[in-house]
């Protein structure tokens, strides 16, 4: 058992709440990870065929960006109920009932109108908000003793549905005959396996403890460090994907295709980092050097794409090692940094809601900052600065301390 595990050990999950073991256990771990793989493909679905998607629609480009923004910005939306709800129905009926939603809400898109799209893509940026809010806190309750393995996959498996999706996408539209919206409701099957998957867990259906007042967590020096550690990677990670292509296009001349090679190399290194860091931070009751490391390591990064002309596939995997282990982290920080599955999931809230809300925000600041600069390489500049709040509240969040009221 790891250092800042064993802290963790003596955790109980609850009155009634008995947590798996033996093969409950892994049942409930292939459950999670089933969830998580179901948390981006309805969203990163859209990108690979907004060309088609603007073209028979007609959307000018604010919409088309709307469109890929608009569930980012419902996961920060939906975040501060999820706790509520994890009180009120349990964690397990909660993330079912949002896995009905995300459902729902892709098959919504099948209808051929273009209010049915947009509102399909909020409901499943909502249900998916839920489920990034309640599972660390599932995590918490069920694999205390084990949480910076747990983390590692989670998150790896959140990586990498979105690397699957990204890649599988077009040639799945090409398959069904150009037709882009069964392309973007075929990831709906998915979700329905993850129902069928999950349905063990709802026979438990514990209810957590009511969660305090959020005005406690908005008083604690922790959580903010959290929430501004979570805000500042999801603003760095959506912010770079959307526009990493464009900039490798205009400032070093490279294809569409390759523009698009090099990002999907860089989010396998980033996929690679969300596994392999929890789990050596996990070992560490501090984790402030590995966290300082990591955002070191993406600062380059940021100052090689912009201050050289050369290697511009390395610096681009530097900067989206950072934002792949920081998810990790933050992840890790809610489990470790809380005193139980209640106190996890009204941290996660807190920090996951402000943390989508910047993200969502983010490439269009950034995008403002390229039109009013006239120039990539400024405004990538600028996104790196992020990586100064992001490390002074590492010093914080990363800590051997305990969330106190």
């Amino acid at each position: 058992m790891t250092t800042a595990e064993a802290q963790t050990h003596g955790h109980h999950p609850g009155p009634g709440t008995t947590a798996p073991r033996g093969l409950a256990a892994v049942v409930a771990a292939i459950g999670i990870m089933v969830v998580a793989a179901n948390l981006r493909p309805g969203v990163v679905s859209v990108a690979p065929l907004i060309g088609d998607i603007t073209a028979d629609e007609g959307f000018s480009s604010a919409v088309a960006g709307l469109l890929t923004t608009l569930p980012v910005l419902f996961f920060g939306l939906s975040a501060p109920v999820a706790p509520r709800l994890a009180a009120r129905f349990g964690i397990e009926r909660t993330i079912f009932g949002a896995l009905v939603v995300l459902v729902g809400g892709i098959a919504l898109r099948l209808v051929p109108s273009a209010i049915p799209l947009f509102v399909g893509s909020a409901i499943i940026g909502a249900a998916i908000g839920v489920c990034n809010v309640v599972l660390p806190a599932l995590i918490k309750r069920d694999f205390a003793h084990r949480s910076g393995l747990m983390t590692g996959f989670y998150s790896m498996t959140l990586s990498g549905g979105a690397a699957v999706t990204s890649g599988a996408t077009v040639p799945i539209a090409n398959a069904l005959g150009g037709d882009w919206r069964l392309a973007l409701a075929s990831w709906g099957l998915l979700a329905v396996v993850g129902i069928v998957v999950w349905l063990p867990q709802v026979r438990r259906m514990h209810r957590m403890t009511a969660p305090a007042s959020a005005e406690s967590l908005l008083r604690n020096r922790i959580a903010w460090a959290i929430t501004i550690f979570m805000g500042a990677q999801s603003l760095i990670f959506y912010t770079f994907t959307a526009w990493l292509p464009q900039y490798l296009v205009d400032e070093y001349g490279m294809t569409s295709l390759h523009a698009g090679a090099v990002l999907a190399t860089a989010q396998v290194v980033s996929l690679t980092m969300s596994l392999v860091t929890p789990i050596i931070a996990g070992r560490f009751a501090d984790q402030r050097v590995v966290t300082l490391i990591v955002t070191a390591v993406c600062a380059v990064g940021f100052i090689g794409l912009v201050a050289t002309d050369v290697w511009p596939g390395f610096w681009a995997a530097c900067v989206m090692s950072g934002p792949g282990a920081a998810i990790s982290l933050s992840l890790l920080f809610m489990v470790l940094r809380s005193r139980d599955a209640a106190q996890t999931s009204q941290v996660s809230g807190m920090a996951q809601s402000i943390g989508y809300l910047a993200a969502a925000v983010g490439p269009i600041l950034i995008g403002a900052v390229h039109d009013v600069s006239g120039s990539w390489t400024v405004a990538m500049a600028v996104l790196g600065l992020a990586l100064i709040p992001q490390a002074i509240a590492a010093l914080q969040a990363a800590r051997n301390v305990k969330i106190s009221d």
